[in-house]
């Protein structure tokens, strides 16, 4: 092949993978939304660099469930839910519906809580930026198109920077993350186990894998174009951890190094920096804070639309208008409003437990979606030669089996702590 062809190749394969970047992207960095962020500052504010190792099987077993949902509907051209309802009836999907409904409600209050408390860092009331982030949301999906509203999803990508930059400002001890990083330690205490369910369960959430395979459907991305669609996967599973990465050891080389501290919310670590690594840094942190929280109440109550629609079989997506699509509208508008108000109504104290529970709750509830994915992946009728290889299955089956392990081992030693070690 001449260097011309070779050239011309490339510039076609570069076109075909713009033109599908997104859905992956897009979903795998809305898990560093305010739970996560929270998740990851607690970890490296309490645990330093130990939970490092943790985010290597995170990212790998993340990349395989994430590429199954991908693979599925580009093959199918159908929804998760959708094909959940088709394969294993009404009635089964109805209750996975209703337990995904109140999780994410949980998950979306924590959103909004997110945008306050970094918010607060700059002096706006909750009163105020509650509100207008809610009603920014709203429109943006109610006024806009699927092409407009994820070229603003992408954008809020971008700005995740923020937490890289934050990171280098923290001066970390590189030598001690890189070595804690590859090196593996397990604490058989409650926090700790606690707190690794909590970082599987805000970066693998069950929302997502609905959100992802609805959007590769909505998008319209064909089979001819699963490679780049896969790709897309990839780099966006790659970029949400590294940025998970960052947010830890900021947290380890500042609030850690000075002393273990609790931290109450998201902005804790953003005030905790700025005495130990600046005030920009501390803005920085604060800025990223505000965006990954707007980012993410977009995303969520529009995964939980798009899942609940497709379980009952009624219409659904962005590009339909609202009088196309009531239920899908009506149930975006509902987990926007009752979050919202829920971070106005309750006390800041309360909304704590929420956050850091809510990601729990989507590492508990992670294996039973896992089982439907992998049941519908091997299914020869339905994926065909696009069916899951052993490796995909070994690495899926683990992340399930680790899940249950960890939750079990987490409830024996908060409740049967004499027995244990």
């Amino acid at each position: 092949m001449n260097p011309k062809t070779r050239l011309r190749r490339w510039r076609i394969n570069l076109f075909i993978f713009l033109s599908v970047l997104g859905p992956g992207i897009i979903s795998a960095n809305v898990d560093n939304d305010a739970g996560g962020i929270y998740t990851y500052s607690v970890a490296g504010a309490r645990f330093g660099y130990s939970l490092l190792w943790s985010l290597i099987p995170i990212t790998i077993a993340l990349v395989v469930v994430q590429e199954m949902v991908a693979r599925m509907g580009v093959v199918t051209g159908k929804g998760l839910a959708d094909l959940i309802r088709e394969e294993y009836g009404f009635r089964m999907t109805f209750i996975l519906m209703i337990i995904l409904l109140l999780a994410n409600l949980g998950t979306t209050i924590s959103e909004f809580a997110g945008l306050a408390s970094g918010m607060s860092v700059f002096g706006i009331s909750r009163f105020i930026a509650v509100p207008l982030g809610a009603a920014l949301v709203w429109l943006l999906v109610v006024k806009g198109t699927y092409r407009v509203v994820e070229k603003v999803f992408l954008l809020a990508c971008f700005f995740y920077v923020s937490y890289l930059i934050s990171g280098f400002m923290a001066q970390p001890d590189w030598e001690g993350a890189a070595v804690a990083t590859v090196k593996p330690s397990l604490q058989f205490d409650t926090g700790y186990l606690y707190m690794i369910i909590g970082l599987v369960g805000t970066t693998i959430t069950p929302w997502m894998q609905f959100y992802l395979q609805s959007a590769v459907v909505e998008k319209g991305i064909k089979l001819n174009n699963y490679v780049q669609s896969r790709w897309d996967v990839i780099i966006g599973c790659i970029i949400t951890d590294v940025v998970a990465f960052f947010i830890i050891i900021a947290c380890a080389a500042t609030i850690y190094e000075s002393g273990p501290r609790q931290i109450q919310e998201a902005a804790d670590a953003a005030l905790a920096l700025e005495p130990l690594a600046g005030s920009a840094a501390a803005a920085l942190f604060a800025f990223g804070l505000c965006n990954a929280s707007l980012f993410a109440a977009c995303i969520l109550p529009l995964a939980t639309a798009y899942c609940v629609c497709e379980g009952l079989g009624v219409e659904s997506g962005i590009n339909k208008r609202p009088h196309e699509a009531p239920t899908f509208y009506a149930l975006y508008t509902g987990l926007i409003v009752l979050g919202g108000l829920a971070v106005l109504i309750l006390k800041e104290s309360m909304q704590v437990p929420i956050i850091l529970l809510s990601q729990v709750a989507n590492g508990i509830l992670l294996p039973f979606v896992l089982i439907f994915m992998l049941r519908l992946c091997n299914r020869e009728d339905l994926m065909g030669n696009y069916r899951n290889t052993r490796t995909f299955n070994i690495i899926a089956w683990s992340t399930c089996v680790a899940m249950i392990v960890l939750t079990l081992l987490l409830l024996i030693s908060t409740f049967l702590p004499k027995y244990m070690p």
